[in-house]
């Protein structure tokens, strides 16, 4: 008896037949959710995120936002690192079992992860030096971001909300740091109105 396919085979097998075409949702979403749904009697939970895991493990390049590629010269397929339990232990011991963001820990209840600094599938490795303590929310507002991608996000937000308060101290001290980023074109992506 044949194994059914998942949804990320059925996703996977769509890009392989567009080989080299920049494919937005709605370009393949319908097509591979009908599919999904002749084989399994359901529709698919959540298409968007097994594509993104297929571009985390390396099967296709991410364009841009919302818009992946299947290159067969580009498929890489490293092996990604996950942090060992001894690792994690260490981490967290060096951290002093707090987030490393807010300072929160076990003590005060709070759930901690040990994170990749640099994530995983961006070449971040399962080192002690690339691991560091996060609290649930700070790792989940971290997303896939590396540090300085997540910093300057962080920082926008807290200038949006010192003008809102009319901090000025905050203003300024916000207004500078983001300065500091676009001084040295770090992650210039990530867009700031003064």
């Amino acid at each position: 008896m044949s194994k059914r396919p998942s949804l990320s085979d059925l996703i996977l097998t769509y890009f392989k037949k567009h080989p080299y075409q920049d494919l937005a949702h709605g370009d393949w979403v319908d097509a591979v959710s009908e599919q999904y749904k002749e084989l399994t009697g359901n529709m698919p939970r959540d298409p968007w995120r097994a594509t993104r895991k297929l571009y985390q493990n390396g099967y296709l390049v991410k364009v841009k936002k919302g818009i992946y590629r299947y290159d067969p010269n580009l498929v890489q397929n490293p092996e990604l690192e996950d942090f060992t339990e001894q690792q994690k232990q260490i981490i967290l011991e060096r951290d002093g079992y707090r987030c490393v963001e807010c300072g929160l820990g076990r003590a005060n209840g709070v759930e901690l992860h040990v994170d990749h600094i640099r994530p995983k599938d961006k070449g971040g490795k399962a080192t002690i030096e690339n691991g560091q303590t996060l609290c649930a929310q700070h790792n989940f507002l971290k997303k896939n971001d590396n540090a300085t991608q997540s910093g300057k996000k962080r920082m926008i937000r807290l200038y949006e909300l010192a003008k809102g308060e009319g901090n000025q101290e905050m203003i300024v001290f916000c207004r500078e740091v983001l300065e500091v980023y676009d001084k040295h074109n770090i992650n210039s992506h990530i867009k700031w109105t003064p």
